[in-house]
């Protein structure tokens, strides 16, 4: 049984989704964060930016800053895979005073790697790349400086399963 859909929120919400990729973050997202009675969050997503771009990092925290200035609640859809990814927006999201929230997505490397290898053009990445973030990954934890870690698997049903991380505060 699903626990929590997402957190409650008073006012600017930072929304970091922590997972290898073709692991499911952007279909969460458009199911369960990109509408509903609050408005939504905005997407910020590197993806989204141009292969040719420059200061995707600068360009990406430029952003968030803007929309969090704003009030907006705010989800950034990478593959945030460690502390050094995430350390900068947990920082920028304290500077506006707003709730911070890890969505974790447990690794399954074959599973990924399955559901990488049916995308098309740019959407597919190198599976080195897959297996590079795997090595780097590690589950976020409270001790990261989040307000809350939540767990997010599929439900089996073409949706997800959204729960309260375990062992948060070790990071395991």
């Amino acid at each position: 049984m699903e626990q929590q859909t997402r957190p409650e929120r008073a006012g600017p919400e930072l929304i970091v989704l922590v997972g290898l990729q073709a692991v499911g973050k952007s279909a969460f997202y458009r199911q369960r964060l990109s509408g509903g009675d609050n408005g939504g969050h905005i997407l910020v997503s590197k993806d989204r930016f141009p292969r040719s771009a420059k200061h995707k990092q600068q360009r990406q925290l430029r952003l968030i800053d803007e929309a969090l200035a704003a009030g907006q609640a705010v989800a950034v859809d990478n593959t945030n895979p460690s502390p050094h990814e995430w350390r900068p927006l947990v920082a920028l999201a304290r500077a506006h005073g707003a709730r911070v929230t890890a969505y974790w997505f447990p690794p399954d490397l074959a599973a990924s790697l399955r559901r990488n290898a049916a995308r098309e053009g740019r959407a597919r990445v190198p599976d080195v790349g897959v297996r590079a973030t795997h090595e780097r990954l590690r589950r976020p934890s409270l001790a990261d400086g989040f307000d809350a870690v939540l767990e997010v698997r599929f439900d089996g049903r073409g949706g997800f399963d959204v729960r309260e991380a375990q062992d948060v505060r070790e990071g395991r």
